[in-house]
């Protein structure tokens, strides 16, 4: 079955520079724990306030044993196919190739676009923002804006984004992990800190008094969920193992998973519990009010802005990588190196033109909640939640009376639903926050 592989994988500059297959299995959890825990990590406390304590955590438990599942059934069939002779390194080849349809590739072409576009603006704007709020606390009246933020964050990111290949991110995929917990511990400090607080808002954990808007909230939040544990390139971050990959993405998903474990619940459940239905899309704006005192400390908070600026170059990089191995297949010769005259110059032009685009769609459309839930219900549903066990059932093929079958089939019906509400929702909320500010504005709207 060796005649499966496209001929044209091993020697196409997406596959050759991009997307070398050199790691080890960390490698594959450093790039993986970049991709999922992120700074939308500040948005946790949010998708609760939509739910409540009971449902909200019910909900990132649930949703945290679905994806690692999925990610996990995603690894099995990609290690069954390399075991057939068909190593897939691209998300939507794997998918044209098990369920046999060529519409399936240019739907996760398509998809897998909008994700990459959708959490590089968001990246792009959260870094923007995180500067903003730090600058307008030292210089209330100082003449910079968002956009001056997000332009200095685009032009570091144009500068990162010349590294070559996904491997070549992996000590900066390190350190994005280490960072994550710093951040994560001090926000959480000063949640608690503000919690206690004499200047801290009244804890209100009281849902929404009408029945449609709860439901509306609910679905948001749970997109903000599916959004914040997608990521939406396993394939692809499986294709840097040097092979055989077989057993090795299980390693790494356990890594990343141990870190998630430790940041997620933390941080969302510190966040709410300081400032409950107060909280705001950014809990760091939280921890710094329009008005009144700050409620964690100047250092404290700098401190945490830093370790995320940092971080999201990091996303920022990772989150990239699809579009520029896509860009490189068409645009590279393999015949001529990496480094070469005739590679290097496309890849500078490409890519610093990817970054701009993003950077003036964050500057445009400062919308950093309203976009995690659309990409979550738009996006990462459909790769991360009915994708993966429907690739297992089509390439595994267990039997049609089996448990694991049957689990499948719920997580897909739910999940399609939950997806399909879930986008409505946060559509509908975008569009109402849509009257709240112009283009290029200095507010990031919660």
């Amino acid at each position: 079955m060796g005649e499966a592989t496209p001929k044209e994988d091993p020697i196409d500059g997406g596959a050759a520079f991009v997307l070398e297959s050199k790691g080890n299995w960390w490698h594959a959890g450093f790039h993986l724990t970049t991709a999922i825990v992120g700074p939308t990590v500040l948005t946790l406390p949010y998708a609760l306030r939509g739910m409540g304590w009971g449902l909200g955590l019910s909900s990132l438990t649930v949703v945290a044993a679905v994806t690692f599942y999925a990610y996990l059934l995603m690894s099995r069939v990609l290690d069954h196919c390399e075991s057939q002779g068909r190593r897939h390194i691209r998300f939507r080849e794997l998918a044209a190739d098990v369920l046999g349809s060529g519409w399936m590739f240019y739907f996760v072409v398509s998809v897998q676009t909008a994700i990459n576009m959708g959490v590089g603006i968001g990246a792009i704007l959260l870094a923007g923002d995180s500067l903003e709020i730090m600058y307008s606390n030292l210089s209330p009246d100082g003449p910079l804006k968002l956009y001056h933020f997000i332009i200095i964050v685009t032009v570091v990111l144009i500068f990162l984004s010349q590294l070559p290949s996904f491997h070549s991110l992996r000590y900066i995929n390190l350190a994005s992990l280490l960072l994550s917990l710093g951040y994560t511990l001090l926000v959480v400090i000063g949640c608690i800190r503000a919690g206690f607080s004499k200047d801290a808002p009244p804890k209100e954990y009281s849902l929404d008094s009408s029945k449609s808007e709860r439901s509306f909230n609910a679905f948001t939040s749970i997109s903000i969920l599916a959004s914040v544990f997608g990521n939406g390139i396993l394939p692809e971050i499986q294709a840097t193992l040097a092979p055989p990959a077989t057993g090795k993405m299980v390693k790494g998903l356990i890594l990343c998973y141990s870190v998630i474990f430790v940041t997620f619940y933390s941080a969302a459940i510190s966040g709410y519990w300081a400032f409950g239905k107060q909280v705001q899309s950014n809990v760091l704006k939280s921890l710094l009010p329009d008005s009144g005192p700050s409620l964690a400390p100047t250092w404290l908070l700098g401190l945490a802005v830093i370790f995320i600026l940092l971080q999201l170059l990091a996303i920022g990089l990772v989150y990239s990588q699809v579009a520029y191995e896509i860009m490189e297949k068409n645009s590279a010769d393999v015949q001529q190196g990496m480094f070469s005259k005739r590679n290097l110059i496309p890849r500078i032009v490409l890519r610093t033109l990817y970054m701009v685009f993003c950077a003036f769609m964050a500057a445009m459309l400062p919308f950093f909640g309203d976009i995690v839930a659309v990409v979550g219900a738009i996006g990462f549903i459909p790769l991360d939640f009915v994708l993966p066990m429907l690739l297992y059932n089509m390439a595994i093929a267990p039997p049609k009376n089996s448990l694991v079958y049957w689990i499948n089939i719920s997580i897909m019906v739910i999940f399609t639903g939950v997806g399909i509400t879930g986008a409505f929702a946060s559509v509908r909320k975008l569009v109402l926050d849509a009257n709240q500010f112009k283009l290029f504005s200095n507010n990031v709207v919660d």
